[in-house]
């Protein structure tokens, strides 16, 4: 049985203690969820319970997280998760290098930065490569990262337009025919992409450049016959897509421009029997230049913790299957 500890961490001010508290204590829940630990402030001080091998990293994700604070970062709930995730996987010491750079600021003027290692490859490969795959599962930011590198790239003036498309596949579900013109019909489909911009932007901002067709948001259907040069463009939910589709999507590339292809292999909507087109694309073109696959892992997932178990839970259950089927095959 593992060795029960306590340790203290005192607080300098009583706005830092705020600040590091979060709304109704709901940070520090998150670190005891995050790290199966006891919390409890009282005073200018809080005590840290537990594990002997937990308290320790419970105590350092408040130091780092201090530390963000006195650079007069807000911090939120996905700062805490990313210094939860980075301490149980021992690379805590560089989460402060992570604020280190602002990618852009929001429609509030707050900074928006990389929450992991893994997002920091992400962004650094788009900067580097025409073509970036994203692959991973929900939660790791893909999407909305693939946006604020967009709107950054507009607003340097590095592409004329931003194009973002999705092939419209059901998740599992018929919604019948939905009313509406096409705008109105598409729209259920593309409601990440809305928030990410309406987030980044401001919803008035966003439909003004969607008006001005400096933003364009469209199913793949539409992406067929196009070149697109000087654009930042964006396939999201690419698993959906079929091995036509990808190829098609993939040679509308233009002069001046940019792509990122983003998906989740795990959650295929595609009719049985279809074969995913960003799982062939990795093999097809794993030795093209100018073309950088990233993957994310349930590790990078910077929703709440529990998301993160779950979809490790999801890809063991997953790689157990894959073994059994091995064993009877063999």
């Amino acid at each position: 049985m593992t060795a029960q500890v306590q340790q203290i961490f005192t607080f300098e001010n009583v706005e830092q203690q705020t600040k590091l508290l979060g709304v109704n204590d709901n940070f520090l829940q998150l670190i005891e969820e995050g790290l199966t630990v006891r919390l409890h402030a009282r005073g200018d001080q809080m005590t840290i319970s537990g594990d002997e091998d937990k308290v320790p990293l419970a105590k350092a994700v408040l130091r780092e997280l201090t530390r963000l604070i006195k650079h007069q970062i807000n911090i939120s709930d996905t700062d805490v998760v990313s210094a939860i995730t980075m301490a149980q996987r021992g690379t805590l010491e560089y989460f402060g290098d992570l604020y280190s750079e602002v990618l852009i600021r929001d429609n509030k003027g707050r900074s928006v930065h990389v929450k992991n290692f893994g997002q920091r490859q992400y962004v650094q490969s788009i900067r580097k490569n025409d073509v970036t795959f994203g692959i991973g599962p929900a939660g790791t930011g893909k999407t909305f990262l693939a946006v604020v590198m967009a709107i950054s790239a507009l607003k340097r003036g590095d592409v004329e337009r931003i194009i973002i498309t999705r092939p419209a596949v059901e998740a599992g579900e018929s919604l019948g025919f939905l009313p509406g013109d096409l705008k109105e019909k598409v729209d259920p489909y593309m409601r990440p992409i809305y928030d990410a911009m309406n987030a980044l932007i401001g919803a008035e901002q966003t439909q003004r450049l969607m008006e001005r067709g400096v933003v364009e948001i469209a199913p793949l259907a539409y992406m067929r016959g196009r070149t697109l040069d000087d654009a930042f463009i964006i396939l999201d939910e690419a698993q959906n897509t079929t091995n036509q589709q990808m190829k098609m999507f993939l040679t509308r590339f233009g002069f001046g421009s940019k792509m990122i292809i983003n998906g989740d292999i795990s959650q295929i909507d595609l009719p049985y029997g279809a074969k995913s087109g960003l799982i062939s694309v990795q093999r097809i073109l794993k030795d093209v230049n100018h073309v950088s696959f990233i993957h994310f892992g349930s590790a990078d997932v910077v929703r709440h913790p529990v998301v993160g178990l779950i979809v490790g839970a999801y890809e063991a259950a997953e790689n157990k299957l894959a073994e059994l089927k091995k064993e009877q095959i063999n």
